[in-house]
């Protein structure tokens, strides 16, 4: 199969804020995976519950075309590894991915590496994504399988593939490819790298991180302004994250200012942007509870960038209160604050549902999920225009809008 870019693409790749037109963006249509989650396995897989996969659909499906109502291309992952799927150096390198697994021995490993070389691109990437169940598996054999139930995964789902902000970012012209946390989700990352790597539609892109590095998510990168990047710090992503993140977008001109932003390790609190979003060029929607103590340490190049990406010397200032040292960065007098709910109880409820995590598709115009009505009401009235979509399934996984989209995009502001 030939794959090639489509005519006429319009703008290059990339993003230098959270808030710029957004042009292109990359979502994937929760599938077989979900379908996969019980109430035996649904914690260690990173979901609160059990969704009804057919609302899920429906409620993302709805999203995907309201972006697409505004002007946005919308590319679906799936779609995206299928094509990469017929060529045979990216089907190589994820079927190794996908037994690389000491669950599995050798003899297991030689049998499903013969089954999945054996499938369609599109077969393959269904694979991949949804996982490989004990019973599906064609040719097994070996003690491990011998031993394993019905139902055991030899290949686990992907179901967290969903929120394709955290397995990558960009950083002005540059893709970084994250490092995930969770056990779940080492191998979302693989797949997202194959893409980039592979297909035309990123020809040329360079990666600027990769999965074998300290733990660093997409949920808690902020393109506060151009230059200026903020990290979260805390369960997902760790301080040497940030400060190899810092190096590298100092060393390649993506950015001169690093702000790093401790977050509660906690489930509720998982990334930066599950506390604070973007909606307009100096606002936020941000968590009440943590807007005043949350603090920021300021990181900036040295005076002379070496060759070397990893070796860039830093400056570490602070701590200041981080709506302080983001203004101060961004070069404004001040960041507005728009607050998560209006009383402390309405308040943890719309954080916990998700109530700052929007997506900016324009200065002053977000998505939003419409069961945080407060929220809602109070971008409104600090006029952002809300664009509300279901999102009772969807968020089950513990993510928003932003979570679920990953902008390859962006018009500079």
């Amino acid at each position: 199969m030939q794959i090639s870019p489509p005519p006429g693409d319009p703008a290059p790749l990339g993003a230098t804020s959270e808030v710029g037109r957004l042009s292109t963006v990359v979502l994937h249509r929760p599938g077989a995976e979900l379908r996969r989650l019980t109430p035996r396995n649904n914690d260690q897989l990173l979901f609160d519950g059990v969704p009804w996969v057919a609302r899920a659909q429906e409620e993302h499906d709805a999203f995907a075309q309201a972006l697409r109502d505004r002007g946005v291309e919308v590319l679906h992952l799936d779609a995206l590894l299928a094509d990469v799927m017929a060529l045979p150096e990216a089907r190589t390198s994820l079927i190794a991915a996908a037994v690389d697994d000491p669950r599995l021995g050798a003899t297991l490993r030689h049998a499903t590496t013969a089954h999945l070389s054996g499938l369609a691109p599109a077969d393959l990437a269904a694979t991949l994504i949804a996982g490989l169940a004990h019973d599906e598996l064609r040719g097994g054999r070996g003690l491990a399988y011998q031993v394993m139930e019905r139902g055991d995964f030899v290949v686990p789902p992907l179901p967290n593939l969903l929120f394709t902000r955290d397995s990558s970012v960009w950083v002005g012209d540059q893709v970084a490819v994250t490092s995930l946390a969770m056990p779940a989700r080492h191998r979302e990352s693989t797949i997202t790298a194959a893409v980039y790597a592979h297909h035309p539609r990123f020809s040329g892109a360079e990666q600027l991180y990769g999965s074998e590095l300290e733990h660093l998510e997409g949920g808690d990168v902020l393109l506060l302004a151009a230059g200026v990047v903020a990290v979260g710090v805390g369960e997902r992503t760790t301080p040497g994250g940030a400060e190899r993140l810092a190096r590298r977008v100092f060393a390649r001109g993506l950015a001169h200012t690093v702000l790093v932003v401790p977050i509660a390790q906690e489930r509720a609190m998982m990334h930066l942007d599950t506390i604070c979003t973007m909606v307009d060029v100096d606002a936020v929607v941000m968590y009440p509870a943590v807007a005043d103590h949350l603090q920021a340490w300021t990181v900036t190049a040295g005076e002379q960038l070496p060759d070397d990406d990893d070796t860039t010397e830093l400056s570490v200032t602070g701590p200041q209160p981080f709506l302080v040292a983001a203004a101060a960065a961004m070069g404004i007098d001040r960041l507005r604050v728009i607050d998560t709910g209006l009383d402390p109880v309405t308040a943890e409820r719309e954080q916990w549902d998700d109530g700052n995590n929007t997506l900016a598709l324009a200065p002053r115009l977000a998505v939003a999920y419409e069961r945080n009505t407060v929220t809602n009401a109070a971008l409104e009235a600090a006029g952002i225009e809300v664009v509300p979509i279901a999102g009772s399934e969807l968020g089950s996984g513990r993510g928003g809008p932003r979570c679920m989209s990953c902008p390859v995009r962006r018009e500079p502001l």
